[in-house]
């Protein structure tokens, strides 16, 4: 005969058994689900940082890896606005002004053009803006020497402030443009990819000679 209450303490012993395990699956599939969920948020943020790009050890915004067209092409620029404002801001007004080549070349007329370039290629041809509104700071749209000759007592500060002003106006112009739209601004056809790859060569090439000027002038070397 069975102690009274016998069959009682097994059939409870083997429900606590299977509420333990019960209790031991749920535990596994919370912790699995927090993994999932965890893993999901850190290639969402991959994603995102692949696609608005990052930002180097000098806090120039590095080009997206996954992005769109416009997208990209405006990465590299930006990367290469920032690589000239940076290169730049190393030197004082007079070295800024100094000419070391046999034409007018120096810094501070080198960002002036910059920024009347930026005013040109997409507040003019992208943009639509009539010339009287563009607002030139350094030309009149045209004649690009007046960007090159700078005068005594020039500030450099005040040529890469209205550069930095330049670039958001281009920036505010391109938002929403599609690469293919086509820009019947500036006399002849173009497409807003051209005007964009077109940017990026310009940027590109007076970075490259900043490059040189600003080794000759204090020695600063690297990107």
């Amino acid at each position: 005969m069975s102690a009274p209450g016998g069959a009682g303490d097994g059939a409870g012993d083997g429900g606590g058994d299977g509420a333990g395990e019960g209790l031991d699956a749920l535990v596994d599939r919370l912790a699995a689900e927090q993994r999932e969920l965890a893993e999901a948020e850190q290639a969402e943020q991959a994603g995102q940082a692949g696609a608005k790009g990052t930002a180097d050890g000098d806090g120039r915004p590095e080009p997206p890896l996954l992005a769109g067209e416009v997208e990209t092409l405006e990465g590299f620029l930006d990367f290469l606005r920032a690589t000239v404002a940076r290169k730049a801001s190393g030197l004082d007004d007079t070295q800024a002004a100094r000419r070391l080549v046999g034409s007018e070349t120096t810094v501070t007329g080198m960002i002036r053009h910059l920024a009347d370039t930026e005013r040109h290629w997409f507040r003019e041809v992208l943009g639509g803006v009539p010339l009287e509104d563009v607002g030139y700071r350094w030309s009149d749209g045209h004649d690009a020497s007046a960007e090159w000759a700078v005068p005594a007592g020039a500030r450099l500060d005040e040529a890469l402030a209205d550069y930095r002003a330049a670039t958001e106006q281009s920036r505010d112009q391109l938002r929403g443009r599609e690469p293919e739209e086509e820009l019947h601004g500036g006399g002849e056809v173009r497409s807003v990819r051209w005007v964009l790859a077109h940017m990026v060569e310009e940027t590109a090439r007076h970075a490259g000679q900043l490059d040189i000027l600003v080794e000759l002038l204090d020695g600063r070397t690297g990107e």
